[in-house]
């Protein structure tokens, strides 16, 4: 999802709270951000960190929040620059990854709606690559996406949605069987594919 002020507006209008990622499309405000937690004070800060080890690997993941917005809406904003709804914190989430005797390290920024602290920003950034590595793990076993060689023009986009489709209709109908064998029996069965579709299946 785009960090944009219209996708802020909905969710807050919604009743609920946002948890926006700073991505390229919002780089100078990302930048800005970056900048700001690694001041001295921020930096002087204990993060909340947490420490998984598994698969090989050791990943220490470090949180830092900041209720300090002010000036993101105020005068030091460039002109044209977004100003966001409802802004209550940023946030960054490092992680430090450990294996085969590599380190790898990665910082992501975050803007919230939520004066959230280090542990719930924690939670929340954890579930949320939780359920997009379960969503791409599921495109990769069912749908064999990675093997998928459309790259051009808006192909990718075209099918990546088709799949979504796909997936959302195959997992809706329940059943004792796997999603694999689902979506391989509705493309052998117009009758199976139909009730699919129609949201018939048993």
């Amino acid at each position: 999802m785009g960090t944009q002020t219209k996708i802020a507006e909905t969710i807050l209008a919604r009743g609920a709270d946002d948890l926006l990622a700073l991505k390229d499309n919002q780089r100078s405000l990302a930048e800005e951000v970056a900048l700001f937690f690694d001041t001295p004070e921020q930096r002087s800060l204990a993060p909340f960190e947490t420490t998984d080890a598994d698969h090989g690997r050791v990943e220490t993941r470090r949180h830092r929040v900041s209720h300090d917005v002010a000036w993101l809406n105020g005068d030091r904003c460039a002109p044209g620059e977004p100003r966001f709804p409802g802004l209550k914190a940023i946030a960054m989430a490092g992680a430090c990854v450990e294996r085969g005797g590599k380190t790898t390290v990665a910082r992501r920024f975050f803007l919230s709606s939520l004066p959230l602290d280090a542990p719930l920003l924690a939670r929340a950034v954890r579930a949320h690559w939780g359920i997009e590595n379960r969503l791409h793990w599921v495109l990769d076993v069912v749908f064999h996406d990675d093997l998928m060689r459309l790259r051009t023009d808006n192909g990718p986009r075209n099918m990546a949605t088709i799949k979504h489709m796909a997936m959302n209709l195959i997992q809706n109908a329940g059943g004792k069987h796997s999603l694999k064998v689902r979506r391989k029996a509705a493309a052998r069965d117009h009758d199976c594919l139909k009730a699919l579709i129609t949201g018939t299946a048993q």
